[in-house]
């Protein structure tokens, strides 16, 4: 069993598989980065990307990579680092603070993109996260669009890799609902 998803090396299949619907080198926002697998992969495709995490040794990871540029913001305690500025797309992995919702509808640019895949409940089951304040109730994350983004694509299920856990993923564009 992985014990911290975001030390994966390999970029979740779910980004992977949206990642062209993120306008070409528009510049792309990665929240809760971790080591910075998703601003790596975005900037090996020529984005700009800005990476933003709380742990600066997770962020010193990423400030040889050509194409990154790194934020250390408290995104749960702190004000809103991106106020004003706009996104061609915002990935989220494997993160849940639910009041940062507004937050990331707001920040994406026309046609942007946001591609968000995390723990729903019923993960506890398998192990952490455990507390509900990280685990997407049913529908969720289809409720934080509804009526200000256009779904693309939408999964809510049972997933054995990289462990055994229950997420909601959706893709989901800043364009006429």
């Amino acid at each position: 069993m992985i014990s911290d998803p975001h030390d994966l090396a390999v970029p979740s299949a779910w980004v992977t598989r949206w990642a062209d619907r993120v306008p070409a080198g528009g510049r792309v926002l990665d929240i809760a980065c971790g080591n910075g697998r998703h601003a790596r992969y975005f900037a090996a495709r020529g984005h700009p990307v800005e990476a933003v995490d709380r742990d600066p040794a997770k962020l010193a990871a990423l400030a040889s990579v050509s194409g990154v540029t790194t934020r250390c913001a408290d995104l749960e305690g702190g004000p809103w680092p991106y106020e004003g500025q706009h996104f061609a797309g915002i990935v989220v992995v494997n993160y849940l603070h639910r009041p940062l919702f507004p937050h990331l509808v707001a920040a994406l640019a026309p046609e942007g993109v946001l591609i968000y895949d995390t723990f729903a409940i019923g993960t506890e089951k398998y192990g952490r996260p455990s507390n509900p304040a990280f685990l997407l109730q049913p529908g969720e994350l289809l409720e934080a669009v509804r009526g200000r983004l256009r779904v693309i694509a939408y999964e809510a299920l049972f997933v054995s890799d990289p462990r055994p856990a229950l997420v909601q993923r959706i893709c989901a564009a800043n364009s006429p609902v």
